[in-house]
C-alpha cells in the first residue's frame, strides 16, 4: 500500500482550545520524527491562529473565505500544497469554531473520494467549559440564542470522543459536572479530560487518536435553517494594523489592554463574546492575548516579553452582535489603548460580516 496520510481533525466551539491542542499534537508527532502539516480555517483572511502556529515553527496552510465543508476542494488543495516537498505523515485540521456537520461534509467525502490517500483518525470535539456548561444546562442566559446554542450541541453529537478542556482552570466538581452533563446529553460517546495548556490528560488523547477503525460515522440529522440562522447571529471581525511609537512600549501590556478594553465595552453593550484573539508580530517574536467568554478573564496565552517601538497586530473577534457595531468597538478600543500607551495605529484591513449560509460541496451519509 502506498503511503497514507493520517488525517486528524479536532472540532469544537469558538474558544474551545483547538489551536493549543493542535499545536501540542504537532509537537508530539514531530518529536516522533513524523512530518506534520496543519490546516487552519476561517471565514476570512488575517487569522490569528494561522500566524500563531506559523510563529511556533509549524508548517501551516490556511483555508480562508469559507468553512472546510463549503470549500472542500480548497481544503484538499491546501493539503496537497503542504506536501509539495515531502508528503506529510500527519495532517492536523482545525475547522471554523461555528461549524458543525463535519462528519458528513468533510470526513465522509475524504473517505469516499480519497480513501487510498488518507487514514482517518477518530474525530474528537472539544467542549468549551464556559459556554458548554451554560448551554447544556439550558440556562436562560447562556450568552447565545437557542439557534446559536444548537451549533455547539450538534458539534458534540457527531463526535467520536468529547474532550473536556481547561481542566487546569476548573475544580474537580466543575469537571465532574461537565462530564455528567455530557453523559446525559450524549450517552455512549467517550469522554476525555484535558488541559491543552499544561498537557495534563494529553497522553490519553494521543492514545485515542491512534486507534484504527471505522470512525467518523455519526452523521447528523441537522436542520440547516437553524444552523444557518445560529451562525449568522455572530458578528465576525478580522482586522490587521500597525502600531508605532517614538518610545518603546510593552507589547504584552498592549495586547492585554486591547482585549480587556474590548471585554468591558462589549459587556456594557450586552454582546456575548464567543472569542477574542489578538497577536503582535515583529522581527522573529510574537505575543498572543485572548478572551473566550464574557464570564472569563483575558489571558496572555503566549507572552512575548518584548519592548517594541513598532509592531504588526491582528485582531480576531467573534461576538453575538451586529458586525458594524463590533467594528466600532474594536476601533474605539484600539484608539483608547493607543492613547494610554502613547502609540499610534494605522488600520490596514478590516473584514467585518455575518457568516453566510453553509452550502457544503459534498454531503454523505455514513451508509451510502
Amino acid at each position: 500500500m502506498s503511503h497514507q496520510i493520517r488525517f486528524i481533525m479536532v472540532g469544537g466551539f469558538l474558544g474551545a482550545g483547538k489551536t493549543t491542542t493542535l499545536g501540542r499534537l504537532a509537537k508530539h508527532y514531530m518529536d516522533q520524527g513524523k512530518t506534520v502539516g496543519i490546516v487552519t480555517n476561517d471565514q476570512a483572511t488575517d487569522l490569528v491562529d494561522t500566524n500563531t502556529l506559523r510563529s511556533q515553527g509549524y508548517s501551516v496552510g490556511e483555508v480562508a473565505g469559507a468553512c472546510f465543508c463549503c470549500n472542500f476542494d480548497e481544503l484538499m488543495g491546501t493539503i496537497e500544497r503542504l506536501g509539495t516537498e515531502e508528503v506529510p505523515d500527519v495532517i492536523l485540521a482545525e475547522p471554523v469554531g461555528s461549524c458543525t456537520d463535519l462528519v458528513a461534509t468533510v470526513i465522509q467525502p475524504i473517505k469516499r473520494i480519497y480513501e487510498a490517500q488518507f487514514s482517518i483518525a477518530p474525530y474528537a470535539v472539544i467542549l468549551k467549559p464556559s459556554h458548554g456548561r451554560r448551554i447544556l444546562r439550558n440556562e436562560q442566559r447562556a450568552g447565545f440564542s437557542p439557534k446559536a446554542a444548537y451549533i455547539l450541541k450538534k458539534q458534540l453529537e457527531e463526535a467520536d470522543a468529547i474532550i473536556v478542556n481547561r481542566i487546569d482552570e476548573l475544580s474537580d466538581d466543575a469537571v465532574n459536572e461537565l462530564a455528567e452533563l455530557v453523559s446525559t446529553h450524549h450517552p455512549g460517546i467517550p469522554l476525555l479530560r484535558l488541559s491543552a495548556k499544561t498537557g495534563d490528560g494529553f497522553e490519553g488523547l494521543v492514545q485515542f487518536l491512534e486507534q484504527d477503525g471505522d470512525f467518523g460515522r455519526r452523521v447528523l440529522d441537522i436542520d440547516y435553517d437553524i444552523y444557518a440562522d445560529g451562525e449568522a447571529e455572530l458578528g465576525w471581525l478580522n482586522s490587521s494594523l500597525r502600531m508605532t511609537s517614538e518610545t518603546e512600549f510593552s507589547l504584552d501590556e498592549v495586547l492585554l489592554d486591547i482585549v480587556n478594553t474590548l471585554r468591558d465595552s462589549l459587556a456594557d453593550a450586552e454582546a456575548e463574546t464567543a472569542h477574542l484573539k489578538t497577536i503582535g508580530l515583529w522581527e522573529g517574536f510574537f505575543g498572543v492575548a485572548n478572551l473566550i467568554s464574557s464570564e472569563d478573564q483575558p489571558e496572555l496565552s503566549l507572552p512575548s516579553n518584548c519592548q517594541v517601538k513598532e509592531v504588526d497586530l491582528i485582531v480576531n473577534a467573534r461576538v453575538a452582535c451586529d458586525p458594524v457595531i463590533l467594528e466600532e468597538h474594536v476601533k474605539q478600543a484600539v484608539a483608547d489603548v493607543c492613547q494610554r500607551h502613547a502609540t499610534t495605529a494605522e488600520f490596514r484591513q478590516t473584514q467585518s460580516f455575518r457568516p453566510g449560509r453553509p452550502v457544503p460541496t459534498h454531503r454523505y451519509d455514513s451508509g451510502e
